[in-house]
């Protein structure tokens, strides 16, 4: 009874650490990028290096959901797609990747001597990088990255569109106000 006990307290500490594990956001600006002269944007040259993990890599709905959350992201930052022949101002990258991480945490709770351990979990993490390049010199103006687990949400679309959702909206609030 005892030893059934310790695995639940440690399956329940497994479940609470991964919900601590919570999204983070930053980003990157050019010293000296001036936004309020950009008006139009295109897709870039698609990033030819996979996700890193199948589930995604051969997942057309997410590429689908990601591109139309930027496109939406940048037409409310009053970004126009430039149209067929027209050349942008701005080309917009992105790349995701899907690593596997450890996190430790001290022993919590009601323990006594050789039975508090650190608990280690073991999570999947998805990270989603956006660049903003100037279409003329090619130079980068802005990078967002966004970081999070993904446990349970790569095989749930819902899941996964909220969360790719979720990434966008942060990544362009940060954004410089000229845009």
């Amino acid at each position: 009874m005892k030893r059934f006990t310790r695995l639940a307290a440690l399956a329940v500490m497994a479940l609470a650490a991964t919900g601590c594990v919570t999204m983070s956001v930053s980003s990157h600006l050019e010293r000296g990028a001036n936004f309020a002269t950009y008006r139009t944007w295109d897709w870039g040259v698609a990033d030819a290096l996979p996700v890193g993990d199948p589930r995604l890599d051969n997942n057309s709905i997410f590429k689908d959901h990601l591109e139309g959350a930027l496109e939406k992201a940048l037409a409310g930052r009053r970004l126009q797609r430039a149209g067929p022949g027209t050349s942008a101002d701005i080309l917009v990258h992105y790349h995701a990747s899907v690593n596997q991480r450890f996190q430790v945490n001290e022993s919590e709770g009601n323990c006594q001597g050789a039975d508090c351990r650190p608990g280690v979990i073991d999570y999947e993490q998805g990270t989603l990088v956006i660049d903003m390049m100037d279409a003329k010199t090619n130079k980068l103006l802005w990078r967002g990255w966004a970081q999070d687990s993904v446990q349970g949400v790569i095989d749930n679309q819902d899941r996964m569109d909220k969360k790719i959702d979720e990434a966008v909206t942060k990544m362009m609030a940060q954004l410089p106000s000229g845009l």
